[in-house]
């Protein structure tokens, strides 16, 4: 009954979920056709499924042999991360293999089967991938090897290193987020489906990734704690208790609350350059591709500010919400209306005793300008009586069939960009 209030509040996401399920899902994410592919490539695409059915979806949906590319190089950096994460792994074998990891792309043979991951399959089975990363043009190799090289390099260096200063932060996020950015927009670019411009521009790139990668560490404060894993950088936490782990006592809710706080803003300043980046984009299963991460990031960044229970569980926008989000963020007049819409709800509940106010004011303002509509658009929540009242009934009768929406389709939209 609680879910079924919680729908009669938002009719839209009704709406939309029920759009969605019924085959909206194609227009965002149309279905490839696996009898198409060779055996190599259908073992990567079958390892893609497994290891994240979210970006699955989108990775599907690319055009032409982008799609493949960038599976590709999803997987590569899947059995990369499977690496650093493994804590069987001692220290004095992992550095060198994740410096090293690049150079495996050329070893037809090389594999890894003493992985205890729950991904270790992307490791054992790693000459498929690798057969499948050399059967590539050389414009998505290079790409690949070199963001590869490049990401390995930089896990090794934070294995035994703590994120400490801002600049340190941006660092951490770039190694494991930014460089994504670059090596897909490169990858874009060498595709000729986007202008040469949006490979070239490094920094805009780094900045999609980098908004991405934050917005989850702030979001995931509290499981990264349980699991032993500190993101947050001390430069910023320290102003606010002597411990990171602090931050979750109740007697410290307050504080805790004005350094998450000023982490959001922090994030927030990525926002100008996610909307310059976007539009850039020329191709319409990109800008899906890129678009839709972003628009959840926002989201996710307004429902954590100002919020307790950041340290007290799982903050998380709901499916409906996700979904619309998804239907919406199409083309970059949807996207900055969607922008917009969340600074405002954050600008909306900035306390005038939080020691960010200000920053938090001065970079919503500067995305306000960036995302005011260039023409008239209709409000994205407006909807008629006779429409909600057909919404509310839709949700009475059907909010169990809704509760079974797919798995693939949950963990898309709980993940957000993971």
């Amino acid at each position: 009954m609680e879910l079924l209030k919680k729908w009669l509040g938002h009719p839209e996401d009704i709406y939309n979920l029920l759009r969605f399920k019924m085959g909206g899902y194609r227009a965002v994410m149309p279905r490839m056709d696996p009898d198409s592919l060779g055996r190599g490539l259908r073992i990567c695409y079958r390892y893609l499924n497994q290891t994240s059915r979210s970006f699955a979806a989108v990775i599907q949906a690319l055009d032409g042999e982008l799609r493949h590319a960038v599976c590709i190089f999803y997987l590569v950096l899947r059995a990369l991360d499977t690496i650093e994460d493994d804590m069987t792994i001692s220290l004095d074998v992992k550095v060198p293999m994740l410096q090293e990891f690049h150079s495996y792309l050329y070893q037809p043979e090389w594999k890894y089967m003493e992985s205890k991951e729950k991904d270790r399959q992307v490791l054992e089975d790693f000459p498929t991938i690798s057969m499948e990363f050399r059967n590539l043009s050389k414009v998505y190799r290079d790409v690949i090897s070199d963001i590869c090289h490049k990401m390995g390099v930089g896990m090794a260096e934070f294995l035994e290193k703590k994120v400490d200063s801002q600049h340190e932060w941006d660092k951490y996020c770039h190694y494991v987020a930014g460089l994504v950015g670059i090596g897909l927009s490169r990858l874009f670019s060498a595709s000729e489906l986007e202008d040469p411009i949006v490979g070239q521009d490094t920094e805009l790139a780094n900045s999609m990734g980098l908004f991405l990668q934050k917005t989850n560490i702030i979001r995931d404060y509290l499981e990264d704690q349980l699991e032993g894993r500190e993101f947050w950088p001390k430069e910023v936490w320290s102003r606010y208790a002597k411990k990171l782990s602090d931050l979750a006592k109740p007697e410290n809710i307050d504080m805790a609350v004005q350094c998450l706080n000023e982490l959001i803003t922090n994030a927030l300043h990525h926002v100008p350059d996610v909307l310059t980046y976007l539009s850039r984009l020329k191709n319409q299963s990109v800008f899906n591709f890129c678009a839709i991460p972003q628009v959840m990031a926002i989201a996710t960044l307004a429902a954590c500010y100002n919020n307790k229970h950041v340290f007290r569980g799982v903050v998380k926008i709901r499916k409906g919400q996700a979904v619309t989000l998804m239907m919406d963020a199409t083309n970059i007049q949807a996207v900055k209306a969607i922008m917009y819409q969340y600074v405002e709800e954050i600008y909306q509940k900035i306390p005038s005793t939080d020691p960010s106010s200000n920053k938090t004011q001065q970079i919503i303002s500067s995305i306000r300008t960036m995302s005011l509509p260039s023409g008239p658009m209709a409000s994205r929540h407006h909807y008629s009586p006779i429409y909600l009242s057909c919404a509310m009934l839709l949700a009475a009768l059907s909010w169990q069939y809704l509760s079974t929406i797919s798995k693939a389709t949950e963990e898309y939209v709980q993940a957000g960009e993971n």
